[in-house]
C-alpha cells in the first residue's frame, strides 16, 4: 500500500501543477493579445515617420545628418531585447543564441563591440559570460510604454552620434503568430536604406522651417521608436511563447496523469488481489 500512497501523492503533485500552468496560460493569452494590439497599433505611427524621413532623404532636398551617413565602422553597438522571466520556450535562448553566434563572427575583441540588453534573462548570461555589456533595462511592465525605454534609448542613439560606435543592431523576437517567433535582426544606424513605407504612394511634403531642421528633430526621434517598435514586438512574442510553454506543459501534465492513474488502478487492482488470494488461502488452511 505503500507504493500506492506514492503514485496517490504524485498524482495529486501533478495536478496542481497543472492548475498552476493552465492558469499561466490563460494569463499569458490575455497578456499576448494586448500587446500584440499595442504593436499593431504602433505600426501606423511608425510608417508615417519613415515616410517623412525617406522623403527628406531621398534627395528631394539637400539635407543632411550625421545619422544617414555611413563611416567607418571602429566599434559596434547590439541592442538585445529579452524578458524578466523564464518559462517561455526558447524565446530567451534564440535571440542569445544568434547575438552570440553573430559576436564570434564579426569581431576578435571585446574592444570592437558594446552590448545594451533590455531584459535580466540576456542581461545576466552576457554579464556572467564576460561580454561587454555597457547598459541595461530590467523589470518593465508587461505592457510597456515609451518612457520605460526612453533612457535606453536615447542613450544608444546619443552614443552614436557622439561616435562611441559606428553602427547600431537590434536583435529581438519578431511575433509572426502564436506558434511562430522569427529572430530578427534590425540595422537601427546609420539610416541607409530607407524607403517610403507607403509603397505606391507618393506625398508632396513642405518643410517648415527647413528640412535641415526637421531631421535634426526627427531622425533621433525615428530611431528611438524603431527600438520602442521593436521592445512591443518582442513583448508580444514573448507572451506567445509563453503561452505555448505553458499549454505544452498542461498537455503533458494531462497525459502524466492519464499515465500515473493507470499505473494506480493496476497497482491497486494487484493489491486486492492479492489480498482476496491470502483470504481464500487462509479459509482453505482452516477447512
Amino acid at each position: 500500500m505503500a507504493n500506492l500512497r506514492d503514485i496517490k501523492i504524485r498524482i495529486n503533485s501533478t495536478k496542481k501543477t497543472k492548475s498552476m500552468t493552465k492558469a499561466m496560460q490563460m494569463v499569458s493569452a490575455s497578456k499576448k493579445n494586448r500587446a500584440e494590439l499595442n504593436a499593431k497599433s504602433y505600426v501606423p505611427y511608425m510608417e508615417k515617420v519613415q515616410d517623412v524621413v525617406a522623403a527628406i532623404a531621398s534627395g528631394t532636398s539637400d539635407a543632411s545628418h550625421p545619422m544617414l551617413e555611413t563611416r567607418p565602422v571602429k566599434k559596434t553597438g547590439y541592442i538585445v531585447i529579452g524578458s524578466d522571466r523564464g518559462l517561455a520556450g526558447a524565446y530567451n535562448s534564440n535571440v542569445i543564441r544568434e547575438l552570440t553566434r553573430t559576436l564570434n563572427e564579426r569581431h576578435k575583441s571585446k574592444d570592437e563591440y558594446v552590448i545594451l540588453a533590455i531584459g535580466r534573462v540576456a542581461r545576466d548570461f552576457f554579464v556572467k559570460r564576460g561580454y561587454n555589456v555597457i547598459d541595461s533595462v530590467v523589470g518593465l511592465p508587461d505592457q510597456p510604454t515609451f518612457s520605460d525605454v526612453k533612457a535606453i534609448a536615447r542613450k544608444a542613439v546619443g552614443m552614436f552620434a557622439d561616435g562611441t560606435y559606428d553602427e547600431l543592431y537590434m536583435y529581438y523576437n519578431h511575433y509572426i503568430s502564436v506558434i511562430s517567433q522569427e529572430v530578427t535582426e534590425k540595422k537601427v544606424l546609420p539610416i541607409t536604406d530607407l524607403a517610403p513605407a507607403s509603397e505606391g504612394i507618393s506625398a508632396s511634403y513642405e518643410f517648415d522651417p527647413s528640412a535641415d531642421a526637421i531631421l535634426e528633430v526627427l531622425l533621433p526621434q525615428y530611431a528611438e521608436s524603431l527600438i520602442y517598435g521593436a521592445l512591443l514586438d518582442g513583448k508580444a512574442s514573448e507572451h506567445a511563447a509563453r503561452m505555448t510553454a505553458m499549454k505544452a506543459a498542461t498537455d503533458n501534465a494531462d497525459e502524466l496523469i492519464k499515465s500515473l492513474d493507470l499505473v494506480y488502478n493496476r497497482a491497486r487492482q494487484a493489491a486486492i488481489t492479492q489480498e482476496i488470494t491470502e483470504i481464500v488461502g487462509g479459509a482453505a488452511a482452516l477447512e
